[in-house]
């Protein structure tokens, strides 16, 4: 199992960013709590990682914090739940306000999160409620630091990588556009996109 990878940044596309260790590439998946805060391309990083193998497939997702990592793992216990809901949740709030939410059981501002339904978000509070307080001052989320390469549009960028976290494309499209302000780059536009849905 590979828990942890230290090596150069070669490319980041939210929710994909690759870093070659001994010229080795190893493709991980990322939350944007995680991309916030990366380096930029050329740049070492340290990641934990989870690895997980299916049937048809062998996935390795990327943190920059090990609490990050411990949520995303909890909250695929919940029966219901897989990898791609739980990005989502990283990618939509802290692991502290997501604390918060659990041990408030506040249902409403769970099912803002792509991929979660009433049911599902009860299923969480009840299933993960006992482990609130690992996450209630575990740390905030992180600010945005993820630049846009040159030449890259960062309302389209924006759009896919708030497609691959389960919205649909035309309200990823919206999202996008009503979230961008002069200047912003891909993880202010995807930031604030979050941010406004949750609220």
């Amino acid at each position: 199992m590979i828990g942890r990878l230290r090596g150069v940044v070669v490319y980041k596309a939210p929710p994909w960013l690759m870093v070659e260790v001994g010229g080795v590439g190893y493709e991980l998946e990322a939350p944007m709590s995680t991309f916030y805060d990366l380096p930029e391309v050329g740049r070492e990083v340290t990641l934990f990682t989870h690895y997980a193998q299916k049937e048809d497939a062998v996935n390795l997702y990327g943190f920059l914090r090990e609490n990050e990592r411990r949520l995303f793992r909890d909250v695929q216990k919940v029966s219901g739940i897989g990898a791609r809901i739980a990005l989502a949740v990283l990618s939509g709030v802290s692991v502290e306000a997501f604390g918060q939410l659990i041990a408030h059981g506040d249902v409403t501002a769970l099912t803002k999160i792509p991929g979660i339904g009433k049911k599902t978000a009860e299923r969480m509070v009840l299933e993960l409620r006992d482990k609130a307080g690992n996450f209630v001052g575990a740390g905030g989320a992180a600010g945005p630091q993820l630049a846009a390469a040159p030449g890259q549009d960062p309302v389209a960028e924006a759009t896919v990588a708030l497609q691959q976290l389960g919205y649909k494309p035309a309200e990823a499209a919206k999202m996008a556009k009503d979230a961008a302000g002069e200047g912003d780059d891909v993880a202010v536009v995807i930031r604030k996109a979050l941010q406004s849905a949750l609220r």
